[in-house]
């Protein structure tokens, strides 16, 4: 909701005053501010570890939330728990004046959540930030470097995708400086500024190493980090896809409700909805590459929703998913590091990726890791790809035994069987994928059937009235296309 007129009395739903007590003392609260605080019969602190209490009279005999940190598992149970005590205040007792830290629309979570509430109607009264300190502190134009604020809670995600400047803030204890370091796969080799108690009389302003950021031992909840630069983007749009399947899981109970079995049939359709938009697309062109991302969204969140089960299970994580893949393809490319002695050709590159992989724990036969489950012509395909990496597919000669099958024995499935090995072997060897050449010849006629229909012809004799139900057809069925 759009925050109302501070000065305006309308009727309407209960009203919270919010106010900020600013980065430090009171000597930094406005004037306004303290009439407020001084003149509110209903005053509530979200914490009452903040300089200011104990130098404002109205402050220091004010109820806060603090007992609530000890009595919940997350920040999201505290948030809500502080949102819900407000509502019912402000429903029962008549206006409320809630106090935060610094100002009221700078990483306040419960002002977010109150703005977001059609129960209650919320006027914001400004006050500093720790930021307007920070710049000072720092002798830099936030505008003009384009800094991003991000909380130190979740550095590795909310500073995902760029490179810095950051002022991190709620650095609150040197296990989140700890985590920020490690979040980072190597040293940048950068210094930042510790920035500690700003406006207090023991203030620090700090540059320290990165490789020594976790060694600042008096972190609080007034200790934020300004980061110049990092060496590369970290990788939070991952990150961050993580945590919304995690808070969806916990919230949609559908999503709640789903194991890995249930969920398999939309892993599927999702795979089969990228194979689609893969055949739509032109390289050459572009046209058709908004669906194909698209598309690879929606199997990535397959992945993840896949992944996230077993993280709440205890089996694996997120990353465990990752590092295992990356672990993997350093594996089977030992050459990585340029010891071929020169570029390899395809033939040669395949060669040592299926012995790299003959080779792991596990595998006894060049067939382990082909899924059983995979539709017959493609799985056809792989295990000819390996026959014939053992001398043991001959297209030509092949395709021939199983027409001259198929021929003498048109009504024999085994015939046909051997005849459909044959189309598949010959498509192997010529480099053509049959499930996806049958699935595209198939779309061409389906395509020239439904141009047939929209220029309104006559559908063939065979299927007039009495014709069998298309969806009735099964083995030795006429093929009503004539295909």
């Amino acid at each position: 909701m759009v925050p109302a007129d501070p000065g305006a009395d309308e009727p309407g739903p209960p009203v919270i005053d919010v106010v900020g007590l600013g980065p430090a003392g009171s000597d930094l609260l406005t004037a306004g501010t303290l009439d407020l605080l001084a003149s509110s019969a209903t005053l509530r602190l979200r914490t009452s570890r903040h300089p200011a209490v104990a130098e404002v009279p109205a402050l220091a005999a004010a109820p806060s939330f603090d007992d609530r940190y000890e009595q919940s598992s997350s920040f999201d149970e505290v948030y809500g728990s502080v949102v819900e005590s407000l509502v019912d205040l402000a429903a029962g007792d008549g206006p409320v004046v809630y106090a935060v830290p610094g100002s009221p629309v700078v990483a306040e979570r419960t002002v977010e959540l109150l703005l977001a509430d059609p129960r209650v109607r919320v006027r914001l009264h400004p006050a500093l930030s720790f930021v307007d300190l920070a710049w000072v502190r720092l002798g830099i134009d936030p505008v003009e470097l384009g800094v991003h604020l991000v909380d130190g809670h979740r550095f590795a995600e909310r500073s995902a995708g760029s490179a810095g400047p950051f002022l991190v803030a709620q650095c609150d204890h040197p296990f989140v400086l700890s985590d920020m370091k490690l979040s980072v796969d190597e040293d940048p080799g950068v210094e930042v500024t510790v920035l500690h108690h700003l406006g207090l009389p023991d203030e620090r302003v700090q540059r320290v190493a990165w490789a020594d950021l976790d060694r600042f031992a008096d972190a609080d909840h007034l200790t934020s980090v300004f980061v110049p630069a990092l060496g590369a983007p970290l990788a939070g749009e991952f990150l961050r896809l993580v945590d919304l399947v995690t808070t969806l899981r916990r919230r949609d109970p559908w999503k709640a409700a789903q194991s890995h079995g249930s969920l398999r049939p939309f892993l599927l359709e999702e795979s089969y909805e990228l194979f689609e938009a893969i055949d739509e697309y032109d390289p050459e062109t572009g046209d058709g590459a908004d669906e194909v991302c698209a598309e690879l969204g929606d199997v990535l969140y397959q992945v993840v929703l896949h992944a996230t089960l077993a993280e709440e299970a205890g089996w694996f994580s997120h990353v465990d998913v990752v590092s295992g893949i990356d672990d993997k393809l350093r594996r089977r490319h030992a050459d990585l590091d340029g010891s071929t002695g020169g570029p390899l050709d395809p033939a040669e590159a395949h060669r040592r990726w299926e012995a790299a992989k003959l080779a792991e724990p596990g595998r006894t036969s060049a067939l382990d890791g082909i899924p059983r489950d995979l539709p017959a012509l493609a799985r056809a395909r792989a295990v000819s790809a390996k026959a014939s990496a053992h001398g043991l597919a001959d297209s030509a000669p092949g395709l021939r035994a199983g027409v001259s099958a198929l021929l003498e024995s048109p009504g024999d499935p085994a015939a046909v069987a051997e005849a459909l090995a044959a189309v598949v072997e010959v498509a192997r060897a010529a480099g053509v994928d049959p499930e996806d050449a049958l699935r595209l010849r198939t779309r061409r006629l389906e395509q020239e059937l439904r141009d047939r229909e929209a220029r309104g012809r006559p559908a063939p004799a065979s299927w007039g009235p009495g014709s069998p139900d298309p969806a009735s057809w099964g083995p030795g069925s006429p093929d009503p296309a004539g295909a």
